[in-house]
């Protein structure tokens, strides 16, 4: 056997001034020779009790690079610094005979895991009554992928004790091979992490504190942005039903997503029963952020809403709209679509203002539909817009939406983008299924305006 200590390796440096400095050196000097030692095991070796003894010369290792740690941070730091690791939890050990059936605890593995040193110790069937209801799946994976593919085991779960509650384990260790090729028992090192990994979990919180802290001041500045918004949008979703109950009925659905930046901008949203029986569904955006847009927006809202109840049919209720916003005081140009819905035939009548069209869902597939003629609000006085005509069937979802709903994407692209969502809008049961599936496909982005999506879905 070579000396534990040779030219290869590092000198102990001469021990320091003080207590801590001579425990220091000790320490180094102790993991030298443990090194020395393990390297004369090989790693590779093919008897099994060979690799078990390798990894524990590699535990005894990480422990004392532990120890070594501490001690360093001990003699660095001033007595108040906060440490960042948790000294080594004790370490025990077990060995499972599947041919006897025996069962072999260390001491030590009895208070790790807050068990009566009296009691038997736990078959792997047995062991995972112990365990965190949630972390029992690991452990049996890791126990079946060492007994059946004579994989090692390597790592960590959670204890239930009677005394002090939940505790983090965590496993090493290897099957022993019969003469047949199969496995005849398992064994493995068991170390309590749990106030390692308590540590490092409040260093990490509070290196994240800062993130957080500007994450929740975020968080705040997006709902007051939506306060005034829902002030102003109809906060509602589910099933809307004319007068006349019967086949044809609209099940609706919308959501407003906010700027993240905290913008209140001038999109909107609307869906109205109307006295003949029809529905108006309508959706439309003004330029501009801030109250002025807000404002704009209330005032748009509460024009369509009066014109459509009056019976006037969605081309001439644009043309109005584009002579209201000629004679405000600040000319703006805005966009809107417009649609009446009769369910009695599932009759849609639409005009368009700049807006992008209506998307129909069918059968798995989507398109827009054919937009007529029709400019932005506010762009040429007197300018009239045209309208047409759509039969829907039952279960056709309908899409209304305003530009920027697909951050990044305009246009044709994003037109693509909300068409892929056929499969999806095929297989909800509801309109709020499928907004659903809008905003979790697009919400969560970073996007420089809010966005509205409308969603109709013609019932059975």
């Amino acid at each position: 056997m070579p000396s534990h200590l040779s030219a290869d390796r590092p000198a102990v440096p001469p021990p320091g001034r003080g207590p801590v400095d001579a425990l220091i050196s000790q320490t180094r000097r102790l993991k030298v020779e443990v090194d020395a030692v393990r390297r004369d095991v090989p790693a590779d070796a093919a008897d099994p009790r060979e690799r078990r003894r390798r990894a524990l010369y590699d535990l005894a290792l990480r422990q004392l690079e532990d120890l070594e740690s501490n001690l360093t941070q001990l003699r660095d730091a001033p007595p108040s610094a906060p440490r960042h690791d948790a000294p080594a939890g004790p370490v025990g050990s077990a060995e499972w005979d599947l041919l006897t059936d025996e069962v072999r605890w260390s001491g030590e593995l009895y208070r790790i895991l807050g068990r009566d040193p009296a009691a038997a110790p736990l078959t792997l069937d047995e062991l995972p009554s112990l365990v965190f209801e949630e972390d029992r799946p690991r452990l049996t994976t890791m126990v079946t992928d060492c007994l059946v593919d004579a994989r090692p085991v390597d790592g960590e779960f959670r204890v239930v004790r009677p005394d002090d509650g939940v505790r983090t384990v965590h496993m090493r260790g290897e099957p022993v091979l019969g003469a047949d090729g199969s496995t005849a028992s398992m064994w493995a090192v068991l170390r309590d992490v749990s106030e390692l990994r308590r540590r490092r979990r409040a260093v990490s919180e509070i290196r994240d504190s800062p993130h957080r802290r500007r994450h929740a001041a975020a968080r705040t500045g997006h709902r007051l942005a939506a306060e005034p918004e829902e002030a102003v949008l109809p906060a509602w979703h589910g099933p809307l039903r004319p007068p006349q109950a019967g086949p044809g009925i609209l099940d609706l659905a919308a959501a407003h997503l906010p700027s993240t930046h905290a913008r209140i901008g001038g999109d909107w949203y609307d869906a109205l029963e109307l006295p003949d029986g029809t529905t108006l569904l309508g959706a439309g955006a003004l330029p501009g952020h801030g109250v002025g847009a807000a404002s704009g927006r209330a005032m748009l809202l509460g024009a369509v809403r009066g014109m459509a109840m009056a019976g006037t049919a969605p081309g001439p209720l644009l043309a109005c709209l584009n002579r209201l916003l000629d004679t405000i005081a600040q000319p703006a140009l805005g966009s809107a679509v417009c649609l009446r819905y009769r369910p009695g035939t599932r009759s849609l009548l639409w005009a368009q203002a700049g807006h992008p069209a209506p998307l129909l869902f069918r059968g798995g597939t989507g398109r827009a539909l054919d937009a007529p003629d029709g400019i932005l609000l506010g762009a040429v006085p007197g300018a009239s817009y045209g309208q047409a005509e759509e039969t829907l069937v039952a279960g056709d979802v309908l899409l209304l939406h305003t530009d920027g709903l697909v951050p990044g994407h305009a246009g044709t692209t994003a037109v693509r983008r909300l068409l892929e969502l056929a499969p999806r809008f095929a297989a909800a049961r509801t309109a709020q299924d499928c907004v659903r599936a809008v905003t979790e496909e697009f919400g969560e982005r970073e996007r420089a305006d809010a966005a509205c999506v409308l969603v109709a879905r013609v019932a059975p």
